[in-house]
């Protein structure tokens, strides 16, 4: 083994159980934000991704102002939000990057795990592909069929499955196991 997170510098420990930390707290309000915008169904993130595309260019070269009435009714309706291809690719061109970034920093934590090597290799395969399924889902829903929302969703529980996984087995083989002699 190339380290030992049992065996590791205090040092070592704290610093993964900040990033633990860190990490957790991005995936808890990355999990509000979902509920906010796509919802964890998957008529919703059908009805996000697969949408019709804004009417307005974002972001906006002017600024419009209409008026029109509304009852009491109209503000009972949830608002829509929907991605377009141009969001999409911009979501895409910063999520995918920073999720391979998160998913490296989690393998280097699970190689120091006391883990079999098939375990290990699962869980590393895990934290990569999560992301892939995620954004495919939202690229196949978008341009295939609404059907692949259930992809996204699958992608996004597979990302905080990978995640609880790594922070839990970490945490109780750094800080409340013996270790080994």
């Amino acid at each position: 083994m190339l380290y030992d997170l049992r065996r590791a510098d205090v040092r070592i420990k704290w610093l993964v159980t900040a990033l633990l930390a860190t990490l957790g707290l991005s995936y808890v309000f990355g999990a509000l934000m979902v509920a906010l915008y796509a919802g964890f169904t998957p008529q919703h993130v059908a009805a996000t991704y697969a949408g019709p595309e804004m009417a307005m260019p974002m972001p906006p070269e002017t600024t419009v102002v209409v008026q029109h009435p509304m009852s009491m009714t109209d503000f009972d309706k949830p608002e829509l939000h929907v991605v377009d291809t141009d969001l999409l690719i911009q979501d895409t061109h910063v999520h995918v990057p920073m999720y391979g970034i998160i998913a490296a920093a989690l393998s280097v934590v699970v190689i120091g795990l006391s883990l079999s090597r098939r375990l290990s290799l699962g869980l590393i395969a895990l934290l990569f592909a999560a992301p892939w399924f995620d954004f495919a889902g939202m690229w196949l829903t978008k341009f295939a069929s609404p059907r692949f929302a259930i992809v996204t969703l699958a992608g996004g529980w597979a990302m905080a499955a990978g995640y609880v996984i790594v922070a839990v087995l970490a945490v109780h083989q750094m800080w409340l196991s013996k270790e080994r002699t």
